[in-house]
């Protein structure tokens, strides 16, 4: 499943972010990996977490975004959970390739049985026509 924190940039998304790391690290029998642009989580983020920082690797766009999220879970099928911060930093902050991107980690989250949280530094109604179809809000 793909979970979507919405909002505009200062409205908390980033510290609801490390909460639901915390309530995967909580409920899960495998391994929970936080995605960053740059090391603002270190320090948040718990230990048990596998941090994984964009810029360390110079991931730049959605295609590079796309294949790095499909190696962690090729890589690792212990994997239950990742979640995103600084989505469309690390993306596009295109609409449409946006909402491109997020379908195809959808099928990858069915394929894998990985869920998946994205932080959208955006007003609701900004979203991408057709996103909350196969992606969830909370």
């Amino acid at each position: 499943m793909v979970k979507l924190l919405i909002g505009t940039k200062g409205s908390g998304k980033t510290k609801r972010l490390i909460e639901e790391v915390n309530a995967a690290l909580a409920r899960s029998n495998g391994n929970v990996v936080a995605v960053e642009k740059n090391k603002a989580l270190s320090y948040n983020v718990n230990y048990q977490a596998r941090l994984v920082t964009t810029d360390d690797y110079g991931i730049a766009g959605y295609d590079m975004f796309y294949g790095l999220l499909c190696g962690l879970c090729a890589g690792n099928h212990d994997i239950t959970d990742v979640l995103v911060d600084a989505t469309l930093r690390i993306g596009s902050r295109d609409p449409e390739e946006t909402a491109s991107f997020l379908r195809k980690v959808a099928d990858l989250s069915k394929m894998t049985e990985t869920d998946f949280v994205f932080t959208l530094s955006m007003a609701e109604e900004d979203l991408p026509e057709g996103v909350l179809e196969f992606c969830k809000k909370i």
